[in-house]
């Protein structure tokens, strides 16, 4: 695990690189839809945390032009607070998934997330099982395909393309999420675990934890103020993020949500 490489951010605790040792589980290929968050939804009357607060983060360049001016993030104008964004409306009140059953749900908090493994009988991931099945067998490369960002030139991964944050040049004129099956599998099977959405990890974020964490299937530390996000996302950009590799380590409180955080289940064997 980890990487303390030109691409890493010391601050994030990416480092020290070590060996772990995991017992064997099983990881979905996908990261949830809205299609299966639906179908939770449907048969739980869940509601999320983002519907009981009324709003989430949605980016703005995904807003129409004449949208009405919002509260912005002071360090990130470009996060917007939506009054009623959420799952199934991902930009606000005017938008909906009709057309997007196959793409990652966002809006959803790691409680959420939890919620949702506890009806289907999963689990969310350790940091540590998310990684290496993320590497998808390769040891000490950045991408789930190695050391090239975009090999020949051809994207690998859902991110953002133009000027962060204005210029957006969309592929194949798409913006925000694609469906959880695009790009090519990794070495395992697994699609799109970098770039996309971020994904929730069962372990609390501690930047230190790499220096002193056990060998044997680490499980993060025991308390903290952020859950563990891995990933990164659409939005991510080697201009100011450059966190869609297999190392790269994020969080956010675990009642927050956003427009590109998502989460992917596991299980015990």
């Amino acid at each position: 695990m980890g990487d303390e490489s030109e691409w890493s951010y010391a601050g994030d605790g990416e480092g020290p690189v070590h060996p772990v040792e995991l017992a064997a589980f099983r990881i979905d290929r996908y990261a949830v839809t809205n299609g299966q968050f639906d179908a939770f939804v449907k048969d739980t009357g869940w509601r999320t945390e983002a519907e009981s607060y009324g709003w989430s983060f949605v980016f703005g360049g995904l807003l129409p032009d004449d949208f009405p001016p919002t509260r912005g993030v002071q360090a990130a104008p470009w996060w917007r607070q939506v009054e009623g964004a959420d799952w199934h409306h991902p930009e606000g009140p005017h938008s909906d998934i009709a057309d997007r059953s196959d793409h990652p749900v966002v809006h959803v908090s790691w409680n959420d997330a939890l919620a949702y493994c506890s009806w289907s009988g999963t689990r969310l991931p350790t940091e540590a099982e998310w990684e290496v099945a993320a590497r998808g067998g390769l040891a000490g490369q950045p991408f789930p395909w190695g050391d090239q960002l975009e090999p020949d030139g051809i994207p690998r991964m859902n991110t953002f393309h133009g000027e962060f944050p204005g210029n957006w040049a969309a592929m194949d004129g798409q913006r925000g999420t694609v469906p959880v099956h695009a790009f090519e599998p990794n070495g395992y099977g697994l699609y799109n675990v970098t770039g996309n959405v971020w994904e929730w990890c069962a372990d609390w974020l501690d930047v230190d934890f790499y220096a002193t964490s056990s060998v044997v299937a680490p499980l993060g530390p025991g308390i903290g103020s952020f859950k563990v996000q891995r990933g990164g996302s659409y939005l991510c950009h080697a201009s100011y993020c450059r966190r869609y590799r297999v190392s790269s380590r994020f969080g956010s409180a675990p009642d927050s949500s956003t427009g590109n955080v998502g989460f992917r289940v596991a299980r015990t064997t």
